[in-house]
């Protein structure tokens, strides 16, 4: 076995847990024309990603609706078994059709990262934030019991369900291994040094999950983390690279190649993946932010065609960027006009195709903005 990024030792128990060497590796990361190229091409777009942001009249009205997305996306990685259509329905107070502690996982996942990028703004990235994440992570969750907010104090693994420590696929260091092995990843993200910071966080990532701090919620916090690591370097402004889409859709892969960095200290073949990932979904991202402005476009052209042309109809279509699902009275408290206005504007919206009633229902009736809500859940089926 390469011993380049840690090795396995047999326990007192019989099973054989991983010990990590710090970062960066040794020797270090071997940059072969085709890792220069995957760290150009993704450099590039991301750049280009951050860039149209700043050409957009308002990218706020639909940045939530990306973090939703990413959120979705990370924690269907894991396995939770909630819809988009459910996170919209949840945070509109409604009775959601999907198992409400699956969605609160997805909610809870928002809220982190919102909060992880509000606190970026005055610290900097360090354990204490990440175990402050963790909390936010798995509060009224089924893993809120596990020591959330702290570093585990029993040993965790990785394995199919029902299986031993023995059977596991992977073992995580020990709890005692485990504080100084984070100690010296937050010494590796702080430093200055010369890596190029994808390269970085796609190490800090794969180091990340394979100490595997936490009892509970490792994969959502490492994908967190990137995140917040993008974002605190200035790489990104906004949140917009939903990162998860690519990682879900190769899934086998990405466990794969992080347990191959594990066994065989193969972190150029990782690195490379990664770097594929990120290109490939910034490019992607780019390209929903150009649908959702055709789509607004659309929208108030139609608008204008189908004379209503009041300015309530031009508020009302930024409105269902930001809040798809929403109520004749929610348009109307967030808006400030009467319900008599906001019941006028959501009938000529339903004439005209732009707004579904979803409820079925002839009281509380709920409208859903169906054309942006398929752009922005695409790739978030549940699996």
């Amino acid at each position: 076995m390469n011993e380049r990024a840690g090795k396995f030792v047999l326990t007192p128990e019989g099973y054989r847990s991983f010990i990590p060497k710090e970062l960066p590796p040794e020797p270090p990361i071997q940059y072969d024309d085709e890792l220069h190229l995957l760290l150009s091409k993704a450099d590039r777009n991301l750049a280009r990603l951050d860039g149209i942001t700043s050409v957009l009249p308002n990218p706020d009205l639909f940045i939530a609706m990306y973090v939703k997305k990413e959120a979705l996306l990370s924690s269907q990685i894991e396995g939770t078994q909630a819809s988009l259509e459910g996170v919209l329905e949840f945070e509109a107070d409604l009775i959601p059709k999907e198992d409400i502690s699956e969605i609160k996982e997805v909610v809870n996942y928002i809220k982190a990262l919102n909060y992880g990028i509000e606190r970026l703004v005055e610290t900097s990235m360090s354990l204490d934030l990440i175990k402050e994440i963790h909390r936010i992570l798995l509060e009224g969750t089924r893993g809120n019991g596990l020591n959330s907010g702290n570093f585990k104090v029993l040993q965790n693994y990785i394995g199919t369900p029902g299986a031993s420590i023995r059977e596991a696929i992977f073992v995580p260091p020990a709890p005692a291994i485990t504080v100084p092995a984070m100690h010296a990843l937050e010494r590796f993200l702080n430093e200055k040094n010369n890596i190029p910071p994808l390269i970085k966080i796609g190490m800090i990532h794969a180091q990340f999950e394979t100490i595997h701090p936490f009892l509970d919620g490792n994969g959502r916090i490492g994908r967190l983390i990137i995140t917040f690591y993008l974002i605190w370097k200035g790489i990104l402004s906004k949140p917009l690279l939903y990162l998860s889409f690519y990682l879900k859709n190769n899934r086998s892969e990405y466990y794969d190649l992080l347990m191959k960095v594990r066994t065989e200290g193969a972190w150029e073949d990782w690195l490379k993946f990664f770097l594929k990932g990120v290109s490939a979904i910034s490019q992607e991202a780019v390209n929903t932010v150009r649908e959702i402005i055709k789509l607004k476009d659309d929208m108030t052209n139609k608008v204008y065609e189908n004379s209503i042309s009041s300015i309530h109809a031009i508020r009302l279509i930024n409105l269902l960027f930001d809040s798809p699902l929403i109520s004749s009275k929610g348009i109307a408290d967030r808006l400030n006009i009467s319900s008599v206005t906001a019941n006028s504007l959501v009938t000529r919206f339903e004439e005209i195709g732009i707004l579904i009633e979803v409820t079925g229902k002839k009281r509380y009736k709920m409208y859903l903005f169906k054309d942006y809500v398929d752009i922005i859940s695409r790739g978030t089926n549940i699996i």
